[in-house]
């Protein structure tokens, strides 16, 4: 059985999460164009080694991000997206 640690709600098994994607900077509002908001939403980069990603634990709601190898599938550390984040997005 694969673990994976939830930074709420501590070791889990890893059928209770679910992926969300490689963590990535937003285009600006503004002025992005519909193309770089495809690319934002719908492409990841899918890179071999380790990359930041977002997980939710299903249950709970409750998002966060996770490091992972993408070789060895080794997760080394996850954690509340305040640690990356400072302030929230409102869509208008």
């Amino acid at each position: 059985m694969k673990l994976m640690p939830c930074p709420l709600n501590g070791l889990r098994n890893i059928s209770e999460f679910s992926y969300g994607g490689e963590v990535e900077d937003m285009p600006d509002l503004k002025t992005a164009t519909s193309q770089e908001w495809a690319k934002y939403i719908f492409y990841d980069e899918n890179p071999r080694g380790m990359v930041k990603e977002w997980w939710c634990h299903t249950a709970t709601s409750y998002w966060f991000i996770a490091e992972r190898n993408t070789v060895t599938d080794e997760i080394t550390a996850t954690y509340d997206p305040s640690k990356v984040y400072s302030k929230r997005v409102d869509f208008e």
